[in-house]
């Protein structure tokens, strides 16, 4: 893919790394110089040191022939900007961060696609991390929905037990569902039927309606603060 990112920050400058390693063609556009400088050591992809607010930097750039444009500046007015111009020249996928969580209706608007203020979905993560550690994992999907990965304890009530007699006796709810399950000695992740059995050391992922509350923890034998 040929990909042109705006802002090499906290944000723009991994998302550069894993980018160029993924074997991208990637363009990096940042107005500070000793930022543009650090990325233009660092990684194999063209920087230009311009405002990407500006149309000509972005056609520069090549953006009228990339396959997506990402911005990810710690401003949303820029990032706004940016979005916009990059529609006019007609560029297939366009993502940007936005900082402001009332601002996500001004991009729902004009069509971006969105990554909702990153550094509290990272203080979300941390705290997750301490307060349920038993989760590997996760991510949120609507108001309360979240899919997750946990490891199954020794004590858990589902250990032996098949997902259908789970089921059946009620130690599985039903507004959870085993998505994938990762075992040792198995190269691939097993594909859950009915009849997979459960097993103490499986590394499982799971969709829950409730997210992971600690009632949901509890079906694997991980019985948590509340």
């Amino acid at each position: 893919m040929y990909i042109v990112i705006v802002g090499a920050g906290d944000i723009g400058t991994p998302l550069t790394e894993i980018a160029t390693t993924g074997g991208n063609e990637v363009v990096v556009i940042e107005r500070d110089e000793a930022k543009a400088d650090d990325v233009a050591a660092n990684y194999d992809c063209l920087v230009i040191n311009d405002d990407a607010t500006s149309k000509e930097t972005l056609v520069d750039a090549g953006a009228d022939r990339a396959d997506a444009l990402i911005s990810t500046t710690d401003q949303d007015a820029t990032n706004i900007m940016v979005c916009l111009l990059g529609q006019e020249l007609e560029v297939p996928d366009i993502v940007s961060v936005v900082h402001n969580p009332d601002h996500m209706d001004i991009f729902r608007q004009i069509g971006v696609n969105t990554m909702e203020n990153p550094q509290r979905l990272i203080a979300e993560y941390l705290y997750r991390a301490v307060k349920r550690p038993s989760i590997v994992d996760y991510m949120r999907i609507g108001e309360t929905a979240e899919v997750f990965e946990i490891e199954v304890a020794e004590d858990a009530d589902v250990v032996g037990k098949t997902i259908q007699t789970a089921v059946r006796e009620e130690l599985l709810p039903d507004d959870i569902f085993i998505v994938a399950v990762e075992r040792e000695g198995e190269a691939n992740p097993v594909t859950p039927r009915g009849d997979t059995e459960i097993r103490a050391g499986d590394l499982l992922t799971v969709y829950s309606e409730r997210g992971a509350t600690p009632d949901v923890t509890d079906v694997f034998g991980h019985f948590e603060d509340r």
